[in-house]
């Protein structure tokens, strides 16, 4: 069975749930990597390390999903955001998030993928992966704004 395409409550319910605080999701226009736009992205791979599915953060909700994570206070964001990189620690709670989001591939019956990679905002894209990230197709895009914290975007993309 191909791989399964996360609905938007599954979205909600993961970033509500791992942060414990409201959020709020409404769809937005798909988001494009480029030198301009930071962007975290997480790769998942099957059981033959074939990508199946993209996680696509742009740098203000990997940002705030990280300091939210760890009650990092949202100054910590803030700068990162100015920066245009993240820090260690964002890094590492964004980290922890994105491999939890991987529970929301694994439907019974569909392929089970776990994270492989994680490539955070500020740092070098391979060029496959930032080509997968621009697939159209099977795919959810979404603006979310963590409350406390701040709004960004995230994309799920589906390559296999």
């Amino acid at each position: 069975m191909p791989t399964h395409l996360p609905v938007p409550k599954q979205i909600r319910d993961l970033f509500g749930d791992l942060l414990d605080r409201e959020i709020t999701l409404t769809p937005s226009a798909p988001q494009a990597p480029g030198p301009k736009t930071p962007t975290t992205i997480a790769t998942y791979v099957d059981d033959y390390l074939r990508i199946s599915a993209l996680m696509i953060c742009d740098l203000e909700l990997s940002a705030y999903a990280g300091a939210a994570l760890g009650l990092v206070p949202v100054a910590g964001a803030e700068t990162a955001i100015e920066e245009g990189a993240l820090s260690e620690v964002l890094k590492e709670n964004l980290y922890e998030v994105l491999n939890i989001a991987a529970s929301m591939f694994n439907a019974p019956g569909a392929e089970h993928l776990r994270l492989h990679e994680v490539h955070a905002a500020g740092q070098p894209l391979p060029p496959q992966v930032w080509s997968m990230a621009l697939t159209l197709g099977r795919r959810e895009d979404f603006h979310i704004d963590i409350a406390g914290y701040g709004a960004g975007h995230v994309s799920v993309v589906l390559v296999a």
